[in-house]
């Protein structure tokens, strides 16, 4: 049985502000054991590179400039010296829009390269022979991240958003986080992304991979550990008798001997899931089914819920909706915001009955489960940028 698992993250909108660089308290090795920190130092980007004084960053296969507070795309051209019909229709822009601070605008041409007359001090991507030749060997390895290189200037993929990708799907397809992606990209609180825009792909940060490269222990770990001599001389052999339980007293008169407590069933995860949600929980369940997939994240950042074809999906609580796409695998994806900078995610459905900006209450059906061997429903509930488990919610 094979289930897509949907949205890394988001790829779906690139979720909005969210919290960066928060407190994280690394509990993942044994206490008193190594810590090893590479997975997600892996996960780690860069720093987007500082523009130029017009807002030009240049790498060795393109050019692209940062747009500035109220810009339009006239003004950057003018800034940048480019026809303004040409750089609009570029990027799939009006002359005359408003751009966001932060927004990367694709040059069609070359430009004048960054230079100290122009507050910068080099293109990105200009290294020397030896980093290049470093480059050259880490992009051949196969366990080289997609669209990295090791060294300075590090040139990211530039991707042009094609119909119905949304800002976690991209995010997904070249396995960054959503947030980097936003930031790089200055994406605004709805984390739209538009047709044939184009977004540049966070590189991975090497320096973070290679510090993590390092298993550290605590002090005295590394010392050798003596072998037991029972892993050469085996115990003798002890005959042990078992003892036959007590018999209990014989009860008089009329008092009964109290029987011991049965124990308790262990969980079904398949059960509770089918039941609804507590009255007093923030959340309902979008359907009634078994939960086959749990939360796992990195891995599976909702859960999966078996469901009939055709069976409705309500909304999990109220909110408005905030988008409706498809994925690059062209499962349809729908999004709810809701207050608190909350938003539920809903993929693998079909009839969708509501439309982008439609209000809904907490219950409401906005769709039907898709057809699938199996069916089911992949449900996310995601704080800003970050993936939470759903079921913290519906409880």
């Amino acid at each position: 049985m094979t289930l897509t698992r949907t949205l890394p993250a988001f790829a779906l909108l690139a979720l909005g502000a969210a919290c960066s660089n928060g407190l994280d308290v690394d509990m993942r090795g044994r206490i008193g054991g190594p810590v090893d920190t590479s997975t997600a130092a892996a996960s780690a980007t860069a720093d987007r590179p500082a523009p130029d004084d017009r807002g030009v960053i240049s790498y060795p296969s393109y050019q692209v400039v940062v747009a500035r507070r109220n810009d339009t795309v006239a003004q950057v051209a003018e800034r940048v010296g480019l026809p303004a019909q040409e750089l609009a229709r570029y990027n799939g822009l009006q002359t005359g829009d408003t751009l966001r601070r932060g927004e990367i605008i694709a040059l069609p041409s070359r430009v004048a390269e960054p230079s100290p007359a122009t507050g910068g001090l080099q293109p990105a991507g200009q290294v020397d022979v030896t980093t290049l030749a470093g480059a050259a060997i880490d992009r051949a390895s196969p366990t080289t991240p997609r669209g990295t290189t090791s060294g300075g200037g590090a040139e990211p993929i530039r991707h042009q958003v094609a119909r119905g990708e949304t800002a976690f799907t991209i995010a997904r397809l070249y396995q960054v986080s959503p947030r980097s992606l936003a930031e790089w990209n200055a994406l605004d609180k709805d984390f739209t992304v538009r047709e044939g825009q184009y977004l540049l792909i966070p590189v991975v940060d090497q320096t973070e991979v290679a510090a993590a490269t390092t298993v550290t222990t605590v002090p005295g770990s590394g010392s050798p550990t003596p072998t037991p001599p029972s892993s050469t001389t085996p115990l003798p052999s002890v005959d042990v008798t078992p003892i036959e339980p007590a018999t209990p007293p014989a009860s008089s008169g009329n008092s009964t001997a109290a029987a011991p407590a049965p124990k308790p069933p262990a969980a079904d995860i398949g059960q509770q899931a089918a039941k609804p949600a507590s009255s007093s929980a923030q959340m309902v369940m979008p359907v009634s089914g078994s939960i086959i997939r749990e939360y796992s994240k990195g891995k599976n950042e909702g859960i999966d819920i078996s469901a009939s074809a055709g069976q409705p999906v309500k909304a999990a609580a109220a909110g408005s909706v905030a988008s409706i796409s498809n994925t690059t695998e062209g499962v349809k994806l729908l999004l709810i915001r809701h207050p608190g900078d909350l938003i539920t995610v809903y993929t693998h459905v079909d009839d969708i009955s509501v439309k982008k900006g439609d209000a809904v209450s907490k219950g409401q059906t906005i769709a039907r489960v898709g057809s699938g061997s199996p069916s089911f429903l992949h449900f996310e509930v995601r704080k800003g940028f970050d993936s939470t488990d759903p079921m913290a919610y519906l409880k």
